[in-house]
């Protein structure tokens, strides 16, 4: 196995005193683990940090087995690091990639988006340039999991518009005269996930919360607890930036 490509940096592991293990996304062949020699030198930690860009290039002898990852920086993004929102959007951003693609399968979509997330976290100079970019990248990975939303119409009535809520139990829009006497067992659809365009902190919430329910349920049901751990402490962060 010999691969050499651009990647994301999804994922960081310590490995005995001096090496790491690190997954990466590709656009063409999906996440790609690796053992990095020395990868926790002083001269590579920067190099192998969550959301950087790598040129990889990985070698193993045979398809079973860890390949061995030599990484070259191509794009930091280690300043966000130590600006607690934009860190905490990387953390996430990262940790859901990383949870929920299965390895060696292309996702070219996720890959693009997720790129195009990381660079609109490192040029916004406010998280309301970035949060409901990011809502949008959750809306993505289900659908490209094959957890997709149906917000076309109302499953309860067939309209296509006056769409503003979703059932949390199959996922399908609800019009807002389908809904009436039920909002408080539905979750609100924000208008920017129909529509596009900017959004209010009280639609990203409504949004997070949309997401954030279904990510739950279907995608990180087995492996729940650091990822959404990471998604709790950046919500919580959003809200104490807003309050």
């Amino acid at each position: 196995m010999h691969l050499r490509a651009t990647a994301i940096v999804v994922a960081v592991r310590q490995h005995g005193e001096h090496g790491a293990i690190v997954r990466a996304l590709t656009r063409h062949d999906g996440i790609q683990p690796g053992y990095v020699r020395g990868g926790r030198s002083r001269a590579m930690r920067p190099v192998l940090l969550q959301a950087n860009v790598i040129q990889g290039e990985w070698r193993a002898r045979t398809g079973e087995q860890l390949a061995s990852l030599t990484a070259e920086l191509v794009h930091s993004r280690a300043a966000l690091h130590g600006e607690p929102l934009a860190a905490g959007a990387l953390e996430w951003a990262t940790a859901l990639t990383a949870a929920a693609l299965p390895e060696a399968q292309p996702y070219p979509y996720i890959h693009d988006a997720l790129d195009g997330v990381l660079g609109a976290i490192e040029a916004a100079p406010s998280a309301r340039g970035w949060a409901a970019a990011l809502v949008r990248y959750e809306l993505l990975v289900l659908a490209e999991l094959g957890f997709g939303l149906d917000l076309d119409r109302c499953v309860a009535s067939g309209a296509d518009d006056d769409l503003g809520f979703v059932s949390p139990k199959s996922g399908a829009a609800v019009s807002r005269g389908a809904a009436f006497g039920y909002e408080a067992k539905l979750l609100r659809l924000p208008p920017f996930l129909k529509t596009g365009g900017e959004a209010d902190w009280s639609d990203i919430f409504d949004g997070l919360r949309l997401t954030g329910h279904f990510l739950a349920r279907d995608i990180l049901v087995d492996r729940r607890a650091d990822p959404l751990a990471a998604r709790d402490r950046l919500v919580d962060r959003l809200k104490r930036a807003v309050a």
